[in-house]
């Protein structure tokens, strides 16, 4: 699917009856996660059955939409089964026990509970809410897809206001010319990311920027009477403030990613692990303003758009490791500059982005990546391997791949 977005232009009143409508999904769902705990053994059909029960027990609770009171109870239903998965496949860490939800912000339309103006427009939520009509603001153009295509219809609360957002039922492709070309990267904090061909894009620091202005609005909401509407006022320009930031993030990542990736046959990146680095407090903040999650995120999705390969490679010693002869050097994290007794001097990140890309070429080669229908997406270790390739094929294409190494040398080189 693909979602489309367009902000809600309406009064003050229909955005009250939008906050009931996410008040009561949020109801539902907890009195759904309550229900699945109280009752062992429970199942997908037995939490559908609490809908009907909900909305003739409470009268604004009827008033929001059958098929949105399913969603919030697909919403329960989705919490507990991923945490029994994450306990199933042994997770490390928290297995995600399921929450309550205190703050909800959306709730959720299936095909029923709205109505798109002839000319797509304008957009009517036609259950016993009464919010009434609104007006789409935004460059989407809804004219291009069927009614039917549409399967979901989310309304969600932000700081500056009220969005839509359609969920359309079409596959997005569009491949792209063969360019022959193949990087690695290795993501830092000194600079957003180094390639293998030596191409540096800069950290935006976008949270680093703004934080004056934060820290202003942050004092100005300490000072305001606890309950008063001027401290409502003063927490709502923050939280624009934090949204601003946010959105530029996630512009920074989706346009470097769709760089990345449209000019690249094949893109290799370190699969990192940012869960377990932000517990260094001298770091996290800045590990979590380049936005490494998001960006690997958004090189996977234009891997499938463009019909790319993308390779996440583990990153164990791609920084220690010499990309010339293969002899660990260690350095600490100051040392910028990697040089080897073999005579190899490179910038730290450049050894490190080339390290990548001949991990990820080693994991392509064997495990088949390059099929006749083109390339496909592929998140694995450079161990794995593909089952329908027996070992005689793996040491044929080893042989193919690396002329005039011996297998030890291979292995040592991490070929």
């Amino acid at each position: 699917m693909i979602v489309l977005e367009s902000k809600l232009d309406g009064k003050l009143e229909q955005y009250a009856k939008l906050n009931e409508a996410i008040r009561t999904a949020q109801f539902i769902r907890n009195k759904a996660l309550r229900y699945w705990m109280d009752n062992k053994g429970t199942n997908k059909q037995d939490l559908y059955k609490l809908c009907p029960d909900l909305a003739e027990a409470y009268d604004w609770a009827g008033k929001l939409n059958s098929q949105a009171r399913q969603a919030s109870i697909e919403r329960a239903w989705f919490a507990s089964s991923r945490f029994f998965d994450n306990c199933k496949k042994q997770t490390p860490g928290k297995k995600g026990y399921p929450q309550f939800k205190k703050n909800a912000r959306s709730v959720e339309y299936k095909t029923t509970g709205w109505k798109l103006s002839d000319d797509r427009k304008r957009i009517t939520f036609t259950d016993k809410n009464n919010a009434g009509c609104f007006r789409l603001i935004g460059t989407r153009n809804l004219n291009f897809y069927a009614v039917e295509q549409i399967k979901r219809v989310r309304i969600v609360r932000r700081a500056d206001g009220y969005y839509v957002q359609f969920c359309i039922d079409i596959e997005r492709s569009e491949p792209q010319p063969q360019t022959g070309k193949e990087v690695g990267i290795d993501l830092g904090l000194l600079h957003f990311y180094t390639d293998s061909d030596g191409n540096i894009v800069d950290n935006p620091r976008h949270s680093c920027k703004a934080e004056k202005a934060l820290k202003r609005q942050q004092r100005r909401l300490s000072k305001k009477q606890k309950g008063s509407k001027n401290r409502a006022k003063a927490r709502k320009r923050l939280a624009r403030k934090h949204l601003q930031v946010s959105r530029q993030r996630k512009d920074h990542a989706v346009k470097v990613a769709r760089c990345v990736v449209k000019s690249h046959d094949l893109v290799v990146y370190e699969k990192l692990q940012v869960r377990n680095m932000v517990r260094n407090h001298h770091l996290a903040k800045s590990i979590s303003d380049a936005g490494w999650s998001q960006f690997t995120t958004w090189l996977e999705y234009f891997a499938k758009v463009f019909k790319r390969t993308v390779v996440a490679v583990p990153p164990q010693y791609t920084s220690q490791e010499c990309s010339s002869c293969g002899v660990i050097v260690k350095k600490s994290l100051s040392t910028r500059t990697h040089t080897c007794p073999c005579g190899c001097v490179l910038d730290r990140d450049v050894n490190a982005a080339l390290n990548i890309l001949v991990k990820g070429r080693s994991t392509v080669g064997h495990t088949g990546t390059w099929a006749d229908n083109g390339p496909r997406t592929l998140v694995e270790s450079r161990t794995a391997t593909h089952q329908e390739v027996t070992l005689n094929e793996q040491v044929l294409s080893w042989k193919q791949e690396s002329p005039g190494f011996s297998r030890g040398e291979c292995q040592r080189k991490n070929l």
